[in-house]
């Protein structure tokens, strides 16, 4: 049987009345590069896979997501303590990437973004050649 804490609900009104993010929220992430790709992964528990959307706008990646909660007709809730919200994340991604290459995953409540390096970022050997025919210019001191 559940115990009824009125300094836990005291605790949430004021959160809610004093919660300074009230816009969207920003989603934690990891970002780290695996040979030739960039690979983010961002937490949004609980979110519609359909509500996720992934824009490219020049250099910039914008990810933004919608939790929504069921309001059943003739519902009491007991407790409520999952919010609706709005996430929302930017990141620049530089010169150095491929933005046509870039493909998304969403699985168990993470978001995966696959960013490929660019062909013209990739690390490159440079071949050295000799020409026999070439003129040799002296130096003069």
């Amino acid at each position: 049987m559940a115990t009824y804490d009125p300094f836990r609900d005291l605790d949430r009104i004021a959160s809610n009345l004093f919660d300074a993010r009230r816009g969207p929220r920003r989603m934690p992430m990891d970002l780290y590069r695996d040979g030739d790709h960039y690979v983010m992964t961002a937490d949004l528990p609980g979110i519609d896979p359909g509500s996720v959307d992934i824009d490219v706008d020049g250099q910039l990646l914008t990810i933004r997501a919608e939790r929504t909660l069921a309001n059943g007709d003739g519902v009491k809730w007991i407790t409520r303590e999952r919010e609706a919200a709005s996430f929302l994340r930017q990141l620049n991604l530089g010169q150095g990437v491929d933005t046509e290459g870039i493909a998304a995953t969403y699985n168990n409540g993470v978001l995966t973004v696959t960013i490929p390096v660019s062909e013209k970022a990739k690390p490159r050997k440079v071949a050295v050649t000799t020409d026999a025919a070439a003129p040799v210019v002296p130096i003069e001191n």
